[in-house]
């Protein structure tokens, strides 16, 4: 029989330890709207910490690696530069302070970034599978305690490559388990309606992650590098300990109804849910590898994210290294100072990614949204490329327009977009997709986040200039990537609008008539 058709006794032994003591207090159940209320809260939470985690090897990059400065922007001498740059970021940590520190701190991301790939389509897969409460409290506590082990490192003098590079495979491993839990849970609570605007405003949890991990992890840098690891693991930890005692996974396994107006979810679909006596396998089994990549529009985002990923991580991984080492207005700028005012990409990614769910909600138009702001990113980042040295305050502003079209689209396609796929119609109603569709258009952008860091590794070597058209082109080709969908849903938005005129004469014409 369907979980809900099951006694309370039963359902309740799949409830959350904190849910079932909230109503044991309460002496009565949880309604709806709190349901979905904690699923905001204690996701945006959990990512959120997934992020500050994953931030802090860019902020310490600068102290690892402090002896490259950018040389392409700059009118005084090398020896000038190098002796002002040493005095402001200090020796380095070896053996990342070396001839080749920017190409070690580059193969330390593609690790990270390739195991976090390759392990995403796995979580998707098992993530379908077994409790998400589960998975995810798992994902957390590994990545809490390899992160803090990077740390480690500082205090007990560890100058072997390979220990961080292992360490940070693990890490990136269990950071694999984050993004499809969370998507589906989320994807389980609401229905389409307004799921733009929502999923935009709770994808703040990115933005909100990175400015959080940026500013502990600056903070910390001061009494020594190890504790700007430590501490943001610690963080996840705890968070991941919220999770298990909190995150209600669905609301079959919670029992309770779910409601039209807040949802978006049919009420005749759900009484018929309620009534049905069907098994859970005929209620849709999980969706194949193969099978979720022919559902229509995967593959096109898929792609498109590749690339919108590669230029939104290497602003993530980078960002803080390239401001220590680019003279702003004639000075250079501290560890701290750099790894504070990088946190305004993030400021500027909240507005982007609301704004994008917000746009596409009113046009009904993902691709067109999404294309768009491609597109327009890539003008800012030529702009900021050229002209973020002037000043701060012409820094400042070209980083927040920056950040809102390179993050914009890389939220909604990540949120909106995925969960739109994972309930897509051509699915029939098979609710067991969500995490696997999430995991293949994540875990694809992240192929992409890992090579867009390694390669700025190697290139940055040679110039920034060169960086940033590399990433002015794979923002060229993210937009490509959606064309067909950008065609089709225009095709649509000009039928919808001759339909409504022909209506609308029709009925001119009734009225004359009468």
């Amino acid at each position: 029989m369907s979980s809900l058709l099951e006694p309370e006794s039963s359902r309740r032994n799949t409830k959350p330890p904190g849910i079932r003591f909230i109503e044991c207090t309460k002496k009565s159940n949880i309604s709806f709207k709190s349901h979905q209320a904690i699923v905001l809260i204690v996701t945006f939470l959990a990512y959120a910490s997934y992020h500050a985690s994953r931030k802090t090897t860019s902020i310490i990059k600068s102290a690892l690696d402090p002896q490259t400065p950018d040389e392409s922007l700059q009118s005084a001498s090398f020896l000038q530069r190098s002796n002002a740059l040493s005095w402001v970021l200090g020796s380095g940590w070896a053996p990342f302070n070396g001839t080749h520190g920017t190409v070690l701190l580059g193969d330390l991301d593609l690790a990270f970034l390739f195991v976090y790939a390759v392990g995403m389509f796995f979580s998707g897969h098992i993530g379908d599978r077994m409790n998400l409460r589960i998975f995810l409290t798992i994902g957390m506590l590994g990545t809490g305690l390899f992160t803090s082990l990077f740390g480690i490192g500082y205090w007990a003098n560890i100058h072997f490559f390979y220990y961080y590079l292992i360490i940070q495979m693990i890490a990136g491993l269990f950071q694999s388990t984050g993004w499809p839990s969370v998507v589906a849970v989320v994807g389980n609570w609401f229905g389409k309606s307004k799921r733009g605007l929502i999923m935009g405003i709770w994808n703040a949890h990115t933005s909100v992650g990175n400015i959080t991990g940026s500013l502990i992890a600056s903070y910390f840098l001061k009494y020594g590098w190890g504790w700007s690891m430590v501490v943001p693991g610690l963080m996840i930890a705890v968070v991941g300990v919220v999770v298990f005692l909190f995150l209600p996974v669905d609301p079959e396994s919670m029992g309770v109804v779910r409601d039209e107006d807040e949802s978006g979810w049919p009420k005749k679909g759900i009484t018929e849910h309620l009534l049905s006596s069907k098994t859970d396998n005929e209620k849709g089994t999980p969706v194949g590898f193969l099978e979720a990549w022919k559902i229509p529009g995967v593959a096109p985002f898929a792609f498109c994210l590749f690339f919108a990923k590669l230029v939104a991580y290497t602003f993530l991984y980078w960002l803080p290294f390239y401001i220590s080492h680019t003279a702003i207005n004639g000075e250079y700028l501290s560890n701290e100072a750099a790894g504070n005012l990088s946190t305004l990409f993030d400021v500027g990614g909240v507005v982007g990614g609301i704004l994008a769910g917000h746009i596409s909600d009113r046009l009904d138009a993902r691709a067109i949204t999404a294309a768009s702001f491609m597109y327009c990113a890539i003008p800012a980042l030529y702009l900021y490329r050229s002209y973020g040295h002037i000043s701060m305050s012409v820094n400042i502003i070209l980083m927040l327009v920056t950040g809102m079209f390179v993050n914009g689209p890389y939220a909604l396609i990540t949120t909106a977009v995925s969960a739109d796929l994972g309930t897509h119609r051509s699915l029939r109603g098979n609710s067991k997709a969500l995490a696997t569709v999430t995991a293949i258009i994540d875990g694809t952008g992240s192929i992409g986040a890992a090579i867009g860091p390694v390669l700025t590794g190697y290139i940055s070597t040679r110039s920034w200039s060169a960086v940033f058209t590399m990433l002015m082109a794979a923002a060229f080709v993210a937009g490509l990537f959606l064309t067909k969908l950008v065609v089709a849903e225009v095709t649509a938005k000009c039928q919808e609008s001759r339909g409504r005129s022909s209506g609308g004469a029709a009925r001119s014409s009734v009225v004359e008539e009468v």
